[in-house]
């Protein structure tokens, strides 16, 4: 069977078009899930999968579907990222792989000749940018969100439950969103890289071997808010000058070894009056590593460290871990697939470990899993400006779209 070229122009100016949702005078685009932002990206995507014939779904948890959904009596192959992002990110980062299934999913179902249905998603609030449970939609759908009364409201306070519905969705009914693993034959994910790998090493296709495993603590230091003027220094309680040691301790655990990198992101003081101690804090603590024990054992250091600081500073504190997730390997059968599509084009490609989360990484607790790198312009994102060249975007499209051909174009099961 002939392999299908991807449509440059039409990849292209979705990807334009999609970063104008949500853009921010930075000229970065902040579309949290379950947002106004978000809702309205998915909008776009539903027109321009009805567009070109493909139906589309909602499931009871938010995921978007465009194609089929997996159905009795088929294997199907999935292909997808999320269309949400952190506040003030880069174009590219989910939506780019949410871009590039789409365009496969067009091209391959044309065909009319697949031994197995393809289909693209959209898994909803991938980043818990707003609604602090990130992997929402592929937890859903693996079958791993065991306690959705624990993310019912946003950081702004906004009920998980209005949210969902307004995307389609059913909190209610959030059992309905899981997959059955025997309807399907694999889930694929392309990505940029987020990191620096392959831009330094020239090499333009990255095959995800590894996805770290991460826990994320949330903190809460209570201190006592007083005047800034009139209280002296010794006997404050100051839970801002806590959670700036704390902060501290977090970047030290990786220098210690604990773990590969740990992160505070997300820090909000309270009344932070220029002129008032501040008496309330919330913060988050990101900690990584590829090694399951490890990360626990890290993610429990930074409990200690966290216990011995407020208790020093005359501070109480709450620490709940509110998000983790297991290291996982990549299924060596589909490693094999993407390698082989990409020699078929002479393309180089690089063994990857990820350091960044994804949705692949739940959805591997169900199916054979897979994720497919493109370089990074200056190894960053999570910022304005991320960027991948017009290129390398296409050409991850088309090792997406030859490597599902291939899975997709004669019956059996992988090997």
């Amino acid at each position: 069977m002939p392999a299908q070229p991807v449509n440059r122009d039409r990849l292209l100016r979705r990807l334009t078009e999609l970063a104008q949702i949500g853009r921010s005078e930075s000229g970065g685009v902040t579309r949290p899930g379950f947002s106004p932002a978000d809702l309205q990206a998915r909008r776009y995507m539903v027109r321009e999968a009805e567009n070109s014939g493909l139906p589309t779904a909602v499931d009871a948890a938010g995921n978007l579907w465009l194609g089929p959904r997996p159905h009795p009596g088929t294997t199907t192959l999935v292909l997808g990222s999320h269309l949400d992002t952190v506040v003030d990110a880069g174009p590219l980062d989910g939506v780019y792989g949410v871009v590039s299934a789409l365009e496969a999913v067009e091209n391959l179902t044309s065909l009319n000749l697949l031994a197995h249905p393809v289909t693209a998603v959209a898994f909803a609030n991938e980043e818990g940018a707003l609604h602090p449970q990130p992997f929402w939609g592929s937890l859903a759908a693996s079958g791993q969100l065991s306690t959705p009364a624990a993310a019912t409201t946003a950081y702004n306070g906004t009920l998980l439950r209005d949210a969902i519905a307004q995307a389609g969705g059913n909190l209610d009914a959030i059992d309905q969103a899981r997959l059955d693993p025997h309807q399907l034959l694999a889930y694929l994910e392309l990505h940029i890289e987020q990191g620096p790998v392959l831009e330094r090493e020239c090499i333009p296709i990255g095959i995800v071997d590894a996805i770290v495993g991460r826990v994320q603590l949330e903190v809460e230091l209570m201190g006592a808010a007083a005047h800034a003027g009139t209280t002296p220094m010794p006997g404050r309680s100051d839970a801002l000058t806590a959670a700036a040691e704390i902060v501290l301790a977090v970047e030290d655990l990786p220098v210690a070894d604990w773990c590969q990198v740990a992160t505070v992101g997300r820090l909000e003081a309270a009344p932070n009056s220029p002129n008032t101690i501040a008496g309330l804090v919330r913060l988050t603590v990101d900690v990584r590593d590829a090694d399951e024990g490890q990360l626990h054992q890290a993610a429990d250091e930074a409990v200690r460290r966290i216990e011995s600081i407020v208790q020093r500073r005359t501070v109480k504190a709450s620490c709940t871990r509110a998000a983790s997730s297991k290291p996982v390997l990549t299924d060596a059968a589909l490693r094999r697939s993407i390698a082989a599509a990409a020699a078929r084009r002479a393309v180089p490609t690089l063994p990857l470990t990820s350091g960044a989360g994804h949705d692949a990484q739940m959805m591997a607790a169900i199916t054979p899993t897979a994720m497919i790198f493109v370089p990074s312009v200056g190894g960053v994102s999570h910022v304005p400006h991320e960027d991948t060249s017009p290129d390398d975007l296409v050409l991850g499209a088309q090792m997406l779209q030859d490597t599902a051909l291939a899975l997709t174009s004669h019956p059996g099961s992988l090997a």
